[in-house]
């Protein structure tokens, strides 16, 4: 038992001599030569201990919940690439179908100026936009990195989107995604008035054509849109799995709404991953009158996959499907005609390349 204790005691001894002390290299005064010794471990080199950094993320959970807030880099570029298809096919009462298909793609980026106060300054640049429709085996396109369109019909369009493009606004964003203000408006008007003075003459059908621009066009549309493409997390957070909605006016009235239901699927490897569904329920209508009756349904449903970018809150990708249905019958109790439409639509925010 003795001679066990003694071994045991030795080793002691030995682990504790490797812990106080370290190599290093240093050079011998008489021979002039670098030697290798053991020296001891001070209390201050025992502080030295170095740990890696944490990667910060924009993204991150605190128990469980995960909250989404924005780290851009200053001196970066961001992008924000908008690209909506809609197929819609017209069925008339005899069977018969029609098809058209139109596309859009708005062009965008942010730069990132600045960071002060918790406040991001951002230019945001408008670089490119692109409109065609197709039917009948015919296309028509107004691009506005190609040149301007023979057709008369199509100039004006041209015109306007020209006079957009190539365009600077200034964002004033928190780091939460909440837009402060977005200014440079005026000068965009200005260059769409110019812009549209060859083609309409009168005056007045000008100043009604700026009016509606400015209506489709300002700061409260582009706030609506970050809104929706950027911020996606609510603000007090969510757990994988967790579901939360928000709700939009589809009429004017507001008495059909449109519903959105998202869903945190996953977060990890880089990126935080949102699936979308919901949509508008199925409405119904029926009327009367000289004795005929008139029955209208529609509906609509959504769904897709929206990736953000876990280290700075950007969006990388985001595919929606939005299918819409309605169908009108006539009917006069004896004979019955139906027309039916039917869009697919396919929203693409960042396409993948």
């Amino acid at each position: 038992m003795k001679k066990f204790t003694a071994i045991a005691l030795l080793s002691i001894t030995l682990v504790a001599c490797k812990k106080d002390t370290k190599t290093v290299t240093k050079v011998d005064p008489e021979t002039g030569k670098t030697i290798t010794v053991e020296v001891p471990v001070t209390s201050t080199d025992s502080l030295k201990v170095e740990t890696p950094q944490a990667e910060i993320f924009a993204i991150k959970d605190s128990l469980g919940v995960y909250k989404q807030t924005f780290k851009l880099e200053k001196g970066e570029t961001y992008p924000l690439v908008t690209y909506q298809k809609d197929v819609q096919t017209m069925t008339a009462p005899d069977g018969k179908s029609q098809s058209g298909t139109s596309e859009m793609t708005d062009e965008m980026s942010f730069t990132v100026n600045d960071f002060k106060d918790g406040v991001y300054d951002i230019t945001i640049n408008l670089t490119g936009k692109r409109n065609s429709q197709s039917a009948n085996g015919k296309t028509a396109a107004v691009d506005t990195k190609q040149a301007e369109p023979k057709d008369e019909q199509l100039k004006m369009m041209w015109k306007v989107n020209k006079a957009l493009v190539g365009n600077k606004l200034n964002l004033k964003m928190t780091e939460t995604g909440k837009v402060i203000s977005i200014t440079g408006f005026d000068t965009i008007y200005n260059k769409i008035a110019a812009s549209v003075g060859t083609v309409i003459k009168d005056q007045k059908d000008k100043a009604g054509f700026i009016n509606s621009f400015k209506q489709s066009f300002n700061e409260k549309m582009l706030k609506d849109q970050f809104s929706k493409n950027l911020v996606l997390i609510p603000a007090k957070g969510a757990k994988i799995g967790d579901k939360w909605s928000e709700s939009e006016n589809a009429t004017p009235d507001g008495k059909i709404k449109l519903t959105t239901t998202y869903t945190l699927k996953s977060v990890g490897d880089g990126i935080a991953q949102i699936s979308v569904a919901g949509g508008i329920p199925k409405k119904t209508d029926k009327q009367t009158k000289e004795g005929v009756t008139r029955s209208m349904s529609s509906e609509l449903s959504q769904n897709g996959t929206i990736i953000l970018d876990q280290k700075t809150g950007w969006v990388k990708n985001q595919n929606i499907s939005v299918k819409t249905t309605q169908t009108e019958t006539l009917s006069d109790g004896k004979q019955s005609q139906t027309m039916k439409s039917v869009s697919n639509s396919t929203v693409v925010v960042n396409p993948k390349k």
